[in-house]
């Protein structure tokens, strides 16, 4: 299953990578294959707890259209 992620350089010259869509699933690391590598990795573990905790796996994703 593939999720959504953002990827932006974190403050300690780190990449920090979240899934809008698994709350609270957050992680980083010090190069871009690190952070997609560490992030699959929060997705997989905090997938496993919500599970285990009876919480919806995902929140739903939603676009609307803004002009610029």
């Amino acid at each position: 299953m593939k999720f959504p992620v953002t990827i932006h350089p974190g403050e300690d010259g780190y990449f920090v990578a979240e899934c809008p869509i698994v709350p609270g699933c957050v992680s980083q690391g010090k190069t871009a294959k690190d952070v997609l590598d560490n992030i699959k990795e929060a997705i997989e573990l905090c997938l496993e707890v919500r599970k285990e905790q009876g919480l919806p796996l995902v929140l739903p994703l939603h676009e609307v259209e803004v002009a610029i």
